[in-house]
């Protein structure tokens, strides 16, 4: 589940998780310190983090299952509802994924929560070959984290994300 520690693996933008960072290269968050995520999964309650963890290890057939039973419990939830698309995302069904980030971005829209759904719409679309939304998506998420004054490694996250995407555009012309 580990990757190996690059070096400069300092300046990967945190994704969210004790011990996770995402990858500059793919857009994509990875392990890097099992230690930490390990020690942060024992003390958390939330299944949302168990099926992160399922997603981390390459394991998205027991996230989903994990996801049917936690979302049962609780429907509405925000979390759980953006872990339904990536394990779509992580299951290759680019399509599905991003019509439920579409689709939440829609119910969340003005709210503190928009920022977070573009930045995993853009991060759909990156991965979907698709840097030109995926830029569009991430431009987005940055400005409402700014306008927001939300915290820094979020900001730096969008940044980041931003800059690969437009570099991505960028060889493609």
């Amino acid at each position: 589940m580990t990757a190996t520690l690059a070096e400069g693996i300092s300046d990967w933008p945190t994704a969210g998780f004790p011990g996770v960072r995402m990858n500059p290269d793919t857009l994509l968050p990875v392990v890097v310190n099992e230690d930490a995520l390990e020690t942060a999964l024992a003390a958390s309650v939330d299944p949302a983090d168990r099926i992160m963890a399922l997603l981390l290890d390459n394991q998205p057939k027991e996230a989903a299952e994990l996801l049917a039973e936690a979302r049962y419990k609780n429907p509405e939830s925000f979390r759980l509802r953006i872990f339904e698309a990536e394990v779509h995302r992580a299951t290759n069904r680019m399509d599905r994924a991003i019509q439920l980030y579409k689709q939440l971005l829609h119910e969340v829209q003005g709210s503190s929560k928009e920022a977070v759904v573009h930045q995993y719409l853009g991060r759909a679309y990156f991965v979907s070959g698709n840097a030109l939304a995926a830029s569009e998506a991430f431009a987005k998420a940055l400005d409402l984290r700014v306008a927001m004054s939300a915290d820094a490694a979020l900001i730096y996250s969008s940044a980041v994300a931003l800059q690969r995407a437009r570099n991505v555009l960028e060889l493609a012309s």
